[in-house]
């Protein structure tokens, strides 16, 4: 029974010697692969913001910040892919000769422009189909009537003010306002009664009579 015992804890402690063993050799196979993508295509060197960073046949990845950097944890050997869009995708490996767990790099991109063809999307075959459809076309006094209401300043105006902004549309006019007031930061802003040119369009009105009061029909 003792020799049992003997033997399982022998066995026991030899087990837990090889998987440390191999956890510790394991360890040694890790890296914190960590740096920069920049623009290499121009001289400043620019940032590349969001890059795509995949560890090849692992199927884990990370991506690089607003200013290019980034950090993971890889295996020595392991080959790392660098992909944005509009830059080219670069495949990096790391050195499987490493002393040290810790490794930077500083990749560059190169731009990658691709330009297509031209296309033109017609709704007939061809030009001169478009140009027989257009002069058979048979405008009615109905259409015509239509088309000059569509196109009326009133309508055009009452288009213009139901219609809401659009996000780019809500951002410019956003960022106007904010460059307006940071112009006369610090300062008292500057009032339209001591503009000539306001009281040069102001005089122009009234001799025009566009400040006369408007009879009642």
């Amino acid at each position: 029974m003792i020799v049992k015992k003997i033997l399982l804890s022998a066995f026991v402690l030899i087990m837990t010697s090889v998987a440390i063993f191999a956890q510790i050799k394991e360890e040694e196979k890790l890296v914190q692969f960590s740096g920069i993508v920049l623009d290499g295509t121009t001289s400043e060197l620019l940032p590349v913001p969001y890059t795509n960073i995949l560890v090849k046949e692992k199927g884990r990845g990370t991506y690089s910040d607003f200013n290019g950097f980034f950090s993971i944890v890889v295996e020595k050997g392991d080959l790392v892919e660098f992909s944005a869009i509009g830059y080219r995708s670069v495949i990096f490996r790391i050195p499987d000769t490493l002393k040290e767990n810790r490794y930077s790099l500083v990749q560059l991109m190169t731009q990658d422009t691709i330009n297509l063809p031209e296309t033109v999307v017609f709704p007939w075959p061809s030009r001169e189909h478009f140009k027989l459809e257009f002069l058979a076309m048979d405008v009615s006094t109905e259409m015509q009537e239509r088309a000059l209401k569509n196109l009326a300043n009133e309508t055009l105006e009452k288009m213009r003010k139901d219609v809401v902004y659009d996000g780019n549309e809500n951002a410019d006019y956003y960022l106007r306002q904010q460059s307006r007031n940071y112009y006369h930061i610090g300062q008292t802003p500057p009032m339209n009664i001591f503009n000539p040119l306001a009281w040069k369009e102001f005089f122009d009105a009234w001799k025009a009579g566009k400040y006369k009061k408007k009879k009642e029909e």
